[in-house]
């Protein structure tokens, strides 16, 4: 069980973004794709996995002082160091395999993706913005990665979107950290000294605007109508504000800004609003031949 936790599979749902190409596409049910997209997504996670445990090697003595972290597998020392090492070797060469006979494109794609978090778990997390952008490049990474299994044309606007979701939920995060140095007077990460509460609330607030309007950019583009033979797509935008609104409140008035992925599992208000996107999604993209679309 030690060792599950090591891997942190709840974070796996991070790589179902690989699966946003297919979806936007309409090309969802196309079940050769999605399982080929699905050999994409275990290669994801066995690389995404060992990055956990380097960056938890490489930070084992800052997260000793974390609240949370401190029970982490390697800084409790509940797995040695060179156990945790083998494991991310393993991990490393399973997941290239995997990519290897996938694509060469994908292959590309996810070394890039290792390296830069790599560079990332060994200094570059240090340097404040930079910080949040090698972990919104590693989400839009993911979405080209499946439209390059899938292929599925990936376009720009898509492309903008899901970086700037992933560095508005980045820059949450760190709002976290600083309420955490707050209260504890202990730096949890070094990048953390280049922000402060009012520098995140107003990226928070720049980022979550310029979110909404690329989204209502993307669903009225000539290429998304064109593709799906309807205007309508703007109508989800809907649900896209009200998932964005909600996490707003959990930051700011019920201050827990802590892990997105743990919001997302917890939180019942956007775990409706992502059911209803995808539900009001699916209706206009794949049911556009009912009388009412």
């Amino acid at each position: 069980m030690i060792y599950l936790k090591l891997l942190r599979p709840k974070d796996w749902a991070k790589n179902l973004f690989l699966y946003i190409p297919l979806f936007f596409a309409g090309e969802i049910f196309n079940w050769i794709k999605v399982f080929h997209v699905f050999e994409g997504f275990v290669a994801f996670c066995c690389i995404a996995s060992s990055i956990y445990i380097i960056n938890d090697y490489a930070d084992k003595e800052d997260d000793r002082k974390h609240p949370e972290k401190k029970n982490r597998p390697i800084a409790s020392g509940a797995v040695s160091s060179g156990t945790a090492l083998m494991i991310f070797a393993i991990l490393v060469i399973v997941g290239f395999i995997i990519a290897y006979f996938i694509n060469t494109r994908f292959l590309f794609l996810l070394a890039l993706y290792f390296s830069l978090n790599i560079g990332y778990s060994f200094g570059l997390k240090n340097i404040p913005i930079l910080d949040i952008f090698i972990i919104a490049i590693g989400f839009a990474l993911r979405v080209r990665s499946g439209g390059s299994i899938a292929k599925v044309d990936v376009t720009i606007w898509l492309n903008i979107m899901v970086f700037l979701l992933a560095l508005f939920m980045a820059a949450g995060k760190r709002r976290d950290d600083v309420l955490l140095k707050i209260s504890s007077g202990n730096d949890m990460r070094k990048a953390v000294k280049g922000y402060t509460l009012d520098f995140l609330n107003a990226l928070l607030a720049l980022i979550s605007s310029v979110m909404i309007v690329s989204y209502f950019m993307y669903t009225v583009s000539n290429s998304m109508i064109e593709r799906h033979n309807t205007s309508r797509l703007y109508l989800t935008s809907l649900f896209v504000m009200a998932g964005i609104m909600r996490y707003l409140q959990i930051i700011y008035v019920n201050v827990d800004s802590g892990s997105p992925t743990k919001i997302l599992y917890r939180d019942r208000f956007i775990q409706i609003a992502l059911l209803l996107w995808m539900a009001s999604f699916y209706l206009i993209i794949y049911s556009k031949n009912m009388p009412f679309f």
